[in-house]
């Protein structure tokens, strides 16, 4: 999926756990070969190559995913929009040759395809219709969490009554150590990714991260993050770093990147509206922001 993944299991022998770690890497490789745009035949490349054109039947699997996306979207008011993949490379590629900003036309052309209600769903025939030729769908914003909580799944299923499943930062632990105490989340220091910034015991809980230091330009002195604003196409500026907690590693992927998006006030007023999840914003003076729930020892 492009991303690093790492896989804990505690039981009663190192052959039982292996089982249901290599269980857990299997359940992540389906999802993968489902999802995937670097497939030509994934169930996503089908939809998007008939956009405009025609719908497309998939999986209950991704149909229900997609249906999930879109309610994250109206709670977001768009700033959660998996129709965000028409802002191609040619608008933000953030490789060390991109040296200016792009032009704000073509900013504005490609996001007039994103819309998550052009993306029409039939039920019946669980089929997925893009209405806007040139739309695409990517599950950048919600995939990482879907599978870790899908492997999780898997891995309590085969009987894992603890564990961890670390998608690149976004992360489900359930049970506890052999010890008996919680598991010990670290969350990423946006000044220095390899350093933490604090430290949380969590048990039956997810976790995700989203940051401007993770990929990033730098265009005249300024940092532009990976972090694109679907309603303008440009880069979202004020805050480093965003981490949700909540009991659904789906979730806490699904709604980082829209807090980002709509800023401190509006993001945090949003989360304290939403049971069982809470906040930890960091913007850019370095100033720590928190849900009502967060208390810091």
């Amino acid at each position: 999926m492009g991303n690093h993944f790492e896989i804990s299991a505690v039981a009663g022998n190192e052959t039982r756990a292996q089982e249901q770690i290599d269980a857990a890497i299997g359940e992540i490789r389906r999802i993968e070969k489902l999802l995937t745009t670097y497939d030509e035949n994934s169930e996503t490349n089908l939809i998007n190559r008939n956009a405009g054109i025609a719908a497309v039947p998939v999986s209950r699997e991704t149909f229900e995913l997609i249906e999930r996306s879109i309610r994250i979207s109206r709670i977001t008011q768009g700033a959660f929009d998996i129709s965000y993949g028409s802002v191609d490379k040619r608008l933000w590629n953030f490789d060390t040759q991109m040296q200016k900003l792009p032009d704000k036309g073509l900013a504005r052309k490609m996001v007039r395809l994103i819309n998550y209600r052009n993306i029409i769903l039939d039920k019946e025939k669980t089929t997925v219709f893009l209405k806007e030729p040139g739309m695409r769908i990517g599950f950048g914003g919600i995939g990482k969490g879907y599978a870790a909580e899908r492997a999780k799944g898997v891995m309590k299923e085969m009987g894992a009554d603890s564990g961890v499943v670390n998608a690149s930062g976004d992360l489900a632990a359930w049970g506890y150590q052999p010890d008996g105490s919680p598991w010990t989340i670290g969350i990423a220091n946006p000044n220095a990714a390899h350093q933490v910034f604090s430290l949380m015991d969590i048990t039956d809980m997810a976790l995700a991260t989203s940051g401007n230091y993770e990929k990033y330009v730098l265009i005249d002195g300024k940092r532009y993050s990976h972090t694109i604003d679907p309603r303008t196409g440009l880069p979202v500026t004020g805050i480093k770093s965003v981490t949700i907690i909540s009991p659904n590693a789906e979730i806490a992927d699904a709604m980082a990147t829209p807090v980002m998006i709509m800023g401190i006030k509006t993001g945090l007023n949003m989360i304290n509206q939403i049971k069982d999840i809470e906040a930890i914003i960091i913007d850019d003076d370095d100033e720590i922001h928190v849900s009502d729930n967060i208390r810091f020892t």
